[in-house]
């Protein structure tokens, strides 16, 4: 009898096992920080859904890709993404629509986290500001047209056109320098003309801040999730504040369509926008709240973009001007930037 009652036992768990095994969710998230990532987010999940979570990662181009390539038959779950490539996935019908419903802490988002991109097809959970890092010691930034300025000649890096950070820096050059509409040519002709003095178009943060902190590079734009990078460094970084004010943006959740895996990817959403994980994530400094309820200290809110005064007066340029024009900036940048 001890032995049936003890195999009814394994088997029972046997199964258990087996079925939480089945039960996965595929993300594909950006590779930064994913160590944090794993301690603040990825195993609490773990821990309550009794499931795994399967994490893909990747720079955007290559993430979408997959993304579109898998259409018919989607491999990844969910994602998270800038605001414009959520976008751009959406209008080749790659999305689902979301029931935000689902999400026990929408209404607790800021409003321009809710539904970014019309029709419920993602939902933010992230803003960032953008700036100018600099030294100092070396020099003093006080507009986004210094950047191009005799006294950074040699001494200066620009965000290459297909990151993330390219347009936001196009878009303030471009206001900085009195030039109109948001085909941005004059502007990139701007850049041309001074690309011998742009020590790297630089393509990752963790790029730029490796040069910065060798001294080869004294001032740059750059997003406020890598400020940390400048931060703990030796030498006297800044975060400026030009009198055009700072840029910045939002990134997004999005589900693909037709996944299959739609409820648990609604759990692991609802949980990341949840106060406790976006109160634990802005502790550890990994990323800025779209949660309004989430309160951090003076210290931390120092490194992240935080509060609803900064977020409201950031220039964000919209994610659908981004998509329409960036093609024809790509192609004269190649042209008059990339000699």
């Amino acid at each position: 009898m001890k032995y049936l009652i003890f195999a009814a036992i394994s088997a029972i768990l046997a199964v258990h096992t087996a079925v939480a095994a089945d039960k996965k969710l595929t993300i594909s998230v950006y590779s930064f920080a994913q160590d944090a990532y794993k301690e603040a987010l990825y195993d609490p999940f773990e821990a309550i859904c009794d499931c795994e979570l399967v994490i893909e990662t990747g720079n955007s181009v290559e993430r979408m890709a997959k993304i579109e390539a898998n259409a018919a038959k989607p491999v990844i779950d969910m994602a998270v993404i800038s605001s414009h490539d959520a976008l751009a996935l959406a209008r080749k019908g790659l999305l689902q629509n979301l029931d935000v419903s689902k999400l026990s802490s929408y209404n607790d988002l800021y409003e321009a986290a809710k539904n970014p991109l019309g029709e419920n097809w993602a939902v933010g959970y992230t803003f960032y500001a953008s700036s100018i890092v600099y030294r100092s010691d070396l020099i003093q930034i006080n507009s986004w047209k210094d950047l191009l300025s005799p006294e950074l000649a040699g001494r200066v890096a620009l965000p290459n056109i297909t990151g993330t950070q390219g347009p936001l820096t196009l878009f303030m050059l471009s206001k900085a320098l009195g030039h109109q509409g948001y085909g941005f040519e004059e502007t990139i002709d701007s850049i041309g003309a001074r690309a011998d003095d742009i020590v790297t178009f630089y393509v990752r943060s963790s790029q730029l801040a490796q040069l910065m902190n060798q001294e080869e590079v004294i001032a740059a734009p750059v997003g406020r999730f890598a400020w940390s990078s400048f931060a703990k460094s030796p030498l006297p970084f800044v975060w400026a504040n030009p009198q055009e004010g700072q840029t910045g943006g939002m990134n997004v959740m999005i589900m693909t369509k037709g996944n299959g895996n739609e409820e648990l990817a609604y759990q692991f959403m609802d949980y990341w926008l949840s106060v406790e994980s976006q109160t634990r994530i802005a502790n550890a400094k990994i990323d800025s709240p779209a949660n309004k309820k989430v309160q951090v200290s003076d210290e931390v809110a120092v490194s992240l973009t935080y509060g609803a005064e900064l977020i409201d007066s950031l220039n964000i340029i919209s994610p659908a001007d981004i998509i329409d024009n960036r093609e024809g900036w790509v192609e004269r940048w190649n042209t008059k930037v990339i000699k």
